[in-house]
């Protein structure tokens, strides 16, 4: 288990012998990412028992001198403040537009500024503050439950924190020179098609390169030269330079048909990787990615990695023989017009070492302008009902413009960067042809060389140079295929905020005792949306949870369920917490009726039994009769067989609620969340789902989160949220009686109900 001093880099150990501070000292510690003026900087806060460090600063990294990639790095430290526990009141944190100021409320009544950070490190200095509150209070500090969470935003292998902790990929641990080797190892599953693309493209390389001799030297100098061994049979030349070209092609289709094989299955399962590694991953991440993001990074990063496969790498090898090849058949012929022709390669190699970075930034500029184009489209026509309800055509074509107009851009600049780079390269590689034709027809005049052996020379050249040629084309083929790569592997290796402990504990049946101890949770840093809360729910207990829009009821069954894990406290299902349970016995033996409801695209019966893939048909109609869904079912033109589209919306809000309704009932789970689930139908529909979840409820741990208080009569207890906490507990009479939030709530429904003249 990591410890709190393990927190602080190995860079920091000067300073803290300096201070005389042990890390087995350490209760917590968190670097700022900013200076007072907002600038980038590093600054380390480390608090003990007896102080609150300050340690102001400047770190940097350098690679480690030989062959090893792995980097040192280095503090500057520019000063140090140290503040007693007993001298400091309270620490606060002042919510600013990209981040916060931690400010500590001294006893004398003094405010002192400690530091400014960005909002990827307020949680950080929460946790901070709350240390401290607890260090003069004399309460107890869960240091291992800190720990627990702070691990998760900790690179394992650097110690440093990650700049973003929704993303758990570590900037300086990326080595990028390996994300080609990790693609190619992609290719493990397929290494006899792999040795015989090689072994063909080899073969395909050598027959190429056979084709100069026979159409030069033997042609000229051997059947059309009086003096030749092969003069007056032309035709069997012919028939020579035939068969070498029928050679080259036969290989050639091999290595094409082997290569789309293997090329298409590799991408294939690098996309079934991503997928994977998107399914692990938290509501977090996906709370906070656009969709069209990660679609760019699913599909378009995945095409681009099908180009490596299937046209950037077979060329690559096949060229490089061919340049060597090439080379050792020049050399052989004629040294000195070699070493003449080789002269502007160096230059040519320079210009593309420094053409990179640049053209590098710019693959990247031109990713993020199209991820943010794919994601405007996609929200722009997922929500139309919604810009077509409000009129904003016209602002939604403004944004368009605006975002295509980025994205143009910086193709433009690829573009012209390009065109002004590559045709110097091009310029500088034309001279070796200039040079074969000027000095090797001047030997051939003096005798020296054969015309044959120059038009074989010349051919050789251009089977030399268009691979060097290619070296534009493979600096931007390199950029965008690493680019591409590096996102892909970002989402594989990122690391889940939910995951389940080694030795988790199987949940074959939930009996639904609930206990919540001192929960708290926050989705933004510093911003708790549960304060708090301690709760027992007793086995087979409907529990109703009412209070106002983003009073937090719908953030405790998501805590319940563990979409979210708490900030602190716990939550225990059967005396055991929820996050020592295996993640899929959790969530099946839970189920959750949603207010929003999703429907996937396919038939109905696909959809009630999305929970029990082999269910009964006999179930699927029993669970539908059940939900009042089975009616209107059977009026559809395939019955249970229809297709709904997206989201359901062949269907009406109401009747995709009853589909989803079914599906839970045919899941049978051991405890039942039902939020808002009645929301979206009419009165009468109401009364026969609530008859049939009545009957799902029996002897089942039931959360019943309602806007509509009328629901909850039945319940065994009603919980009143307000602002993240518990204000009010009792039944639907104790509440009444009471007049106290429940009823104030009650009073105003009946009120509004007498208004649009439902009651008289």
């Amino acid at each position: 288990m990591m410890k709190a001093g393990d927190l602080l880099p190995k860079y920091l150990d000067n300073e803290l012998k300096a201070l005389e501070l042990d890390r087995e000292d350490v209760l917590f510690a968190a670097p700022s990412d900013l200076d007072y003026s907002g600038l980038f900087s590093e600054n380390w806060l480390i608090i003990t028992k007896e102080k609150l460090y300050i340690l102001q600063g400047t770190s940097f990294s350098r690679k480690k001198k030989g062959k090893s990639a792995e980097e040192e790095s280095t503090f500057n430290l520019k000063e140090v403040k140290e503040y007693p526990i007993g001298d400091i009141k309270s620490i606060l944190i002042n919510d600013m537009v990209s981040g916060g100021v931690l400010i500590a409320e001294m006893e004398d009544g003094t405010d002192v500024y400690l530091c400014r950070f960005t909002a990827t490190r307020q949680k950080d200095f929460g946790i901070l503050a709350r240390i401290h509150s607890k260090l003069k209070n004399n309460e107890e500090i869960r240091l291992h439950e800190i720990m627990q969470e702070q691990t998760k935003n900790v690179c394992p292998k650097c110690g440093r924190y990650y700049p973003d902790p929704g993303r758990k990929v570590c900037p300086h641990c990326i080595d990028k020179r390996s994300i080609f080797i990790r693609i190619l190892s992609y290719m493990k599953n397929y290494k006899l098609r792999a040795a015989l693309l090689i072994v063909f493209m080899l073969l395909s390389a050598t027959a190429n390169i056979f084709r100069p001799y026979v159409n030069g030297n033997i042609l000229f100098d051997e059947a059309l030269a009086a003096d030749g061994r092969y003069y007056g049979k032309i035709g069997q030349v012919i028939l020579l330079i035939a068969a070498a070209q029928l050679i080259f092609l036969i290989f050639s289709i091999i290595q094409g048909r082997i290569n789309a094989f293997l090329a298409t299955n590799v991408v294939y399962d690098i996309k079934v990787n991503v997928f994977r590694a998107m399914q692990e991953l938290s509501m977090r991440f996906f709370s906070s990615k656009e969709t069209g993001s990660l679609l760019t990074r699913v599909n378009n990063d995945s095409s681009r990695l099908t180009y490596f496969f299937h046209d950037g790498m077979p060329y690559v090898v096949v060229n490089a023989f061919v340049m060597v090849g090439t080379l050792a058949v020049l050399f052989s012929m004629n040294v000195k017009l070699t070493f003449l022709i080789l002269l502007p390669v160096p230059l040519v190699l320079y210009i593309s070492k420094v053409i990179f970075p640049t053209l590098n930034t710019l693959h990247t500029k031109r990713y993020r302008t199209v991820r943010y184009l794919n994601a405007l489209v996609n929200d722009t026509l997922t929500g139309f009902r919604v810009v077509k309800a409000f009129g904003k055509e016209k602002n939604e074509i403004d944004r368009f413009v605006r975002a295509n107009g980025r994205f143009t851009d910086s193709v433009i600049n690829i573009s012209t960067y390009a065109s002004t780079a590559f045709p110097l390269m091009h310029l500088l590689i034309s001279t070796g042809s200039l040079i074969v034709w000027g000095y090797g027809g001047y030997q051939v005049i003096q005798g020296n060389l054969s015309f044959g052996s120059l038009v074989a020379f010349n051919m050789y050249l251009g089977m030399l140079y268009q691979p060097i040629q290619y070296m534009s084309d493979l600096v931007n083929w390199w950029s965008d295929t690493m680019t591409a790569g590096q996102r892909i592997f970002e989402i594989i290796d990122a690391v889940p905020d939910i995951y389940e402990i080694q030795n988790a504990y199987p949940m074959d049946k939930a009996k639904g005792h609930i206990e919540l101890k001192n929960v708290s949770f926050s989705y933004e840093p510093n911003k708790p949306v549960i304060h708090n809360i301690s709760l027992e729910i007793r086995p087979g207990e409907t529990i109703g949870i009412v209070g106002k829009s983003g009073a937090g009821k719908s953030t405790l069954a998501n805590l319940i369920t563990r979409l979210y894990d708490v900030d602190e406290g716990q939550i225990l299902i059967d005396g055991i917490n929820i996050k020592e349970y295996k993640l899929d016995d959790l969530h099946s033996k839970i189920g959750m009726v949603m207010q929003d409801t999703f429907l996937f695209s396919g038939t109905i019966a696909e959809n009630i039994s999305y929970g029990r893939p082999d269910a009964h048909p006999e179930d699927i109609i029993q669970a539908s009769i059940a939900a009042g869904a089975h009616d209107f079912i059977m009026k559809l033109p395939d019955k249970y067989d229809t297709l709904i589209g997206k989201e359901g919306q062949d269907l009406s809000g109401g009747e995709r609620q009853r589909v989803s309704i079914a599906r839970t009932i045919l899941h049978n789970p051991d405890v039942l969340i039902l939020d808002e689930a009645t929301a979206s139908v009419d009165t009468e529909t109401e009364i026969k789902i609530q008859s049939a979840l009545d009957r799902l409820i029996k002897n089942k741990t039931t959360l019943v989160i309602a806007h509509r208080l009328s629901t909850l009569r039945s319940a065994d207890r009603i919980l009143v949220i307000d602002n993240g906490r518990i204000v009010e507990i009792g039944t639907h009479d104790e509440l009444i009686e009471k007049k106290g939030e429940f009823y104030n709530i009650m009073e105003t429904q009946k009120k509004a109900l007498e208004i649009g003249g439902v009651i008289q």
